[in-house]
């Protein structure tokens, strides 16, 4: 993956997702209509976290190059440099893969 120009701000957090699963467990081939949304992704970039009432940053708990999990409907997707990555609030991620 190239290097991504892009700093998100506050607690965003910016994933690629994983590709989508192309065959079921059975052997059989999904068409691109029915494959779900993933949910699982790389993080490829970090804000410097949220801005706390005594103007203090509070600090993230994901960091570059984490597998993390998200909600299916959450964030914004975008395409950069012909990639399609996913901006996220770090309240969106559900879990972190260890």
């Amino acid at each position: 993956m190239a290097k991504i120009n892009i700093r998100p701000l506050d607690d965003r957090v910016v994933v690629k997702p994983t590709d989508a699963e192309q065959t079921t467990a059975g052997g059989i081939v999904l068409p691109d209509s029915a494959q779900e949304k993933p949910q699982r992704g790389t993080v490829v970039a970090v804000g410097p976290g949220r801005l706390l009432d005594n103007g203090q940053r509070g600090e993230l708990s994901v960091a570059v190059k984490d597998e993390v999990i998200y909600g299916k409907y959450g964030g914004t997707d975008i395409e950069i440099n012909g990639e399609e990555v996913k901006i996220l609030r770090e309240s969106d991620i559900l879990a972190k893969v260890v």
